[in-house]
């Protein structure tokens, strides 16, 4: 069984190269389940890293009896993958789980329902993100340079709709959808060599798939962990497809298929979303039952998922999970007091700490505990720059550009304010750094040291230096308005673009940026838009600024780099991101006589000596390099960047708690004494509530919540 464990300061070349190393594995968990139910599990802690063996028996839930499905024992593989936590218990089948989710644009869109379900990943993350186990594979290897990984999938693994899967699923994703860059999917990061080249794959057998880089990928096993994997690929990478159902909406297979089958919301996108489309089949625990974008979704089990508890019961325990939208999270408040949703991730559904005091009011006659899961946060509320705004007004782009201009909004935005505000004085002040669970932040001799100085970089209050620097620049207020302008005497307004839907305490916040900016002499304005077309300008570079969001991490950074350098087109330098995405695609060589911004994709390449430049350079370096001290200090160099020509993105408190509402009747639900790390909420890399498998969670009395 080969295991790649990331448990800091233990990372060694061997662990890269043969992908066999167990770190912190331990035989806590015998092949018993915990007999202590407890509406937030048993007192034990972790996850078992060691897979564990398949059960004497397997037990079917009693609602699949009579329904002419195969016996259980063949719907599931050879090896199952059997439930690692040593904090769960043996569940009761049966009742359905009503679950809110604030959306605003749909439930197509609701992102907080694919972070429920980990069942497509090839590989999945254990111990909130310090390990990698097994998930749609049970093995993997790697050669001695790490250049070379074989991936066994598990023998007799089946689609929801009882077809088997094989490798060609995933070949299916990469030949014909992403290589032709249908759909607007692009390689991911791990598919890219250091050399900017992609990545070869080679079916061995039905089973079996070789990945091939003319450079080493020695984190490849985490990048097969992160995000939840599969459908329309809009929390991460994609990687499988249902070859056998999806092929009649490609034109490759049918030639009948519209010209614009790969449009927004067209064909495709109806037809491969396993949670829109009952038809789709997908591999997690649950399958689509009704779908209705203006209410929300019910999903019933899959009778052919692939996971089992320790004592032989096939997952899931509840029968049925209803997400129902809410377009107002004041709603969605209301609900959770009157006791009619019975789990709520709180961040994606617009609680926070403001609500506790009101939530704790009627716990008892709502039925519910309030639990505070640690976020792995490394800013909070975010703010930050389009550093390639460049490309669409050069005048504000070299402006955006200066590092001074950015450091004095650091230096003149009251931290401390923002922190009691949203965070009711938890977590730590800081400039905004990548999460501070980030695995290269604990090794020595130089990352705790680098942590500690790029959270505190800029973070200090000092309206002086703020106003000084802009002077530096030849910002000055030259009409008396109490506002700078620009050299040239022009006025300079920062915009703050904002999806119209975020929550009160966020808007707050920005109001207090806005009026801090005020007291250095920079106007900022916040601009309201449509959640629906933030995302789209804001990848082809047509907004300033952004906000609203948090940066989080719980892994090593090369794994989801996104933050630390541009690699994707969401963050701080979208359209370098673009070019950096399609590095191996041939692209780059087509439209360069075309603006970046009207390119397609919008994308421009990175100047000879700016920092986006130069992070790239250590990062396909970093990305390529076997040995792991080595690429800790390719990383700390890149951190060093950050900390000198920063801040590219600002924030104002790490690792502040996010608020979790469960029925107290839901047991196996993990309290934060559960979790390796208190939790991990903050990283869509590390899909939170995914990560502590909600097929297991299960009503201490079924009956009484159908």
């Amino acid at each position: 069984m080969s295991q790649l464990s990331r448990r800091h300061l233990l990372r060694t070349t061997a662990a890269v190269a043969g992908g066999v190393m167990l770190a912190g594995c331990t035989s806590g968990r015998s092949g018993t389940p915990d007999k202590k139910p407890g509406n937030t599990g048993s007192a034990k802690k972790g996850d078992v890293t060691k897979a564990l063996k398949r059960p004497g028996t397997i037990q079917e839930a009693p609602s699949l009896k009579g329904k002419g499905l195969p016996p259980v024992e063949q719907r599931i593989p050879m090896a199952p993958y059997v439930l690692p936590h040593r904090w769960t218990g043996a569940g009761k089948y049966g009742g359905t789980l009503n679950t809110t989710v604030f959306g605003s644009t749909g439930a197509a869109n609701a992102f907080p329902i694919p972070e429920f379900f980990y069942g497509n990943s090839p590989l999945r993350f254990l111990n909130d993100g310090l390990d990698v186990g097994p998930g749609l594979a049970d093995r993997w290897s790697a050669n001695d340079d790490a250049s070379e990984w074989t991936v066994h999938f598990r023998k007799g693994l089946k689609w929801s709709d009882g077809e088997l899967f094989t490798v060609d699923d995933i070949l299916f994703w990469w030949e014909d959808i992403v290589l032709p860059g249908h759909n607007a999917q692009t390689p991911p990061p791990s598919n890219i060599s250091g050399k900017g080249t992609l990545v070869k794959m080679t079916k061995i057998d039905d089973n079996t798939l070789k990945f091939a880089w003319d450079t080493p990928q020695p984190l490849f096993p985490e990048h097969l962990a992160t995000y939840v994997k599969g459908g329309l690929g809009t929390n991460g990478p994609t990687w499988v497809l249902p070859k056998h159902y999806l092929k009649q909406f490609h034109p490759k297979y049918n030639k009948k298929v519209p010209k614009d089958w790969d449009s927004p919301g067209g064909l495709w996108e109806q037809m491969a979303d396993w949670k829109r489309n009952r038809d789709c089949p997908t591999l997690t625990g649950y399958k689509c039952k009704s779908f209705d974008n203006n209410t929300g979704i019910v999903l019933e089990r899959n009778p052919y998922y692939y996971v089992v508890n320790t004592n032989g019961d096939q997952l899931p325990y509840i029968d049925e999970i209803r997400f129902s939208v809410q377009t107002n999270d004041q709603a969605i408040k209301l609900k959770i007091q009157q006791g009619s949703v019975d789990y709520c991730q709180g961040f994606p559904n617009k609680l926070s700490l403001a609500d506790v005091s009101t939530l704790s009011q009627k716990k008892d006659s709502g039925n519910y505990d309030i639990l505070l899961w640690k976020s792995g946060d490394g800013t909070g509320s975010i703010f930050f720059f389009n550093y390639d705004y460049i490309a669409k007004d050069e005048k504000y782009g070299k402006l955006i550009r200066d590092k001074r201009f950015r450091q004095a909004i650091s230096h003149g935005w009251d931290r401390k304010t923002a922190r009691k505000t949203l965070y009711f004085d938890t977590g730590e002040l800081t400039t905004g750094t990548i999460g501070p669970s980030t695995t290269e932040f604990h090794v020595g001799p130089d990352g705790p040291k680098l942590y500690e100085q790029w959270r505190d970089s800029y973070v200090e209050l000092d309206r002086a230096k703020a106003t000084s620097l802009l002077a530096e620049i030849g910002l000055k207020d030259t009409d008396g308005d109490g506002y700078v302008e620009f050299p040239d005497g022009s006025k300079l307004t920062i915009e703050i673009p904002y999806a119209a839907d975020i929550a009160a305490p966020e808007a707050a916040k920005d109001d207090q940026l806005v009026a801090d900016m005020q007291k250095i002499g920079l106007r900022m304005k916040r601009v309201p838009m449509s959640p629906t077309a933030f995302g789209e300008k804001w990848m082809a570079g047509q907004l300033m600024s952004h906000t609203n969001w948090a940066n989080a991490n719980g892994t090593s950074i090369m794994v989801v780099p996104n933050w630390l350098v541009p690699v994707n087109t969401q963050y701080w330098a979208p359209l370098q991101s673009a070019w950096y995405a399609n590095s191996g695609t041939g692209k780059n060589k087509e439209e360069l006589d075309v603006d970046p911004i009207k390119r397609h994709p919008p994308r421009m390449a990175p100047e000879d000596g700016d920092s986006v430049g130069k992070l790239t350079e250590l990062y396909n370096q970093a990305k390529a390099e076997p040995e792991a001290m080595k690429r800790n200090r390719l990383v700390w160099q890149m951190m060093r960047i950050h900390i000198e020509d920063g801040p590219f993105f600002m924030g104002s408190t790490a690792n502040f708690p996010e608020v979790i509402t469960k029925n107290r009747d839901l047991a196996n639900v993990p309290d934060p004494k559960n979790l390796a790390l208190g939790g991990i909420t903050g990283p869509w890399h590390i899909p939170a509530p995914a990560t502590y498998d909600p097929e297991c969670w299960y009503w201490t009395n079924p009956d009484q919540h159908r």
